[in-house]
């Protein structure tokens, strides 16, 4: 009589680490476009916070200095000395008297602008991200 050996045999196992791997390919397939959005996001952050972090710094000089180089500057769309292209996260520094009021009625913001009002624009170097606001002499 023969009797039955328990347990599996070796074509068992060589069959069934093979459906293994031929499951795992797909799977880390299926992983990179979430370690890719991942890259993404912390790329965004970097110049988001980078962004954020200079517009704060531009927020504490003082609206005297930043007047100054806001007409050094020469134009609205020309970077001032408060622009670092050499940062990680190279980005543009724009200052222009804001017109709040249109009083020369032209409705162009950067023309005729105001004495006591700045516009403020920290942009990375090819515009793509920016954040602004506008800040008061008083």
């Amino acid at each position: 009589m023969r009797t039955r050996q328990s347990g599996l045999s070796y074509i068992e196992v060589l069959v069934a680490t093979a459906l293994i791997a031929m499951a795992l390919v797909p799977m880390m397939q299926a992983l990179q476009p979430g370690l890719q959005g991942s890259k993404i996001h912390l790329d965004q952050a970097e110049v988001h916070f980078t962004l954020k972090g200079k517009l704060e710094q531009l927020l504490a000089e003082s609206f005297e200095d930043l007047d100054a180089a806001a007409t050094a500057a020469g134009a609205y769309n020309n970077g001032t000395h408060y622009s670092d292209m050499a940062a990680n996260v190279p980005h543009k520094v724009y200052l222009w008297r804001y017109d709040v009021d249109d009083a020369d009625s032209d409705g162009d913001v950067f023309t005729g602008g105001e004495d006591d009002i700045l516009w403020v624009r920290v942009a990375t170097s090819d515009g793509l991200t920016d954040l602004q606001t506008l800040i008061s002499h008083y």
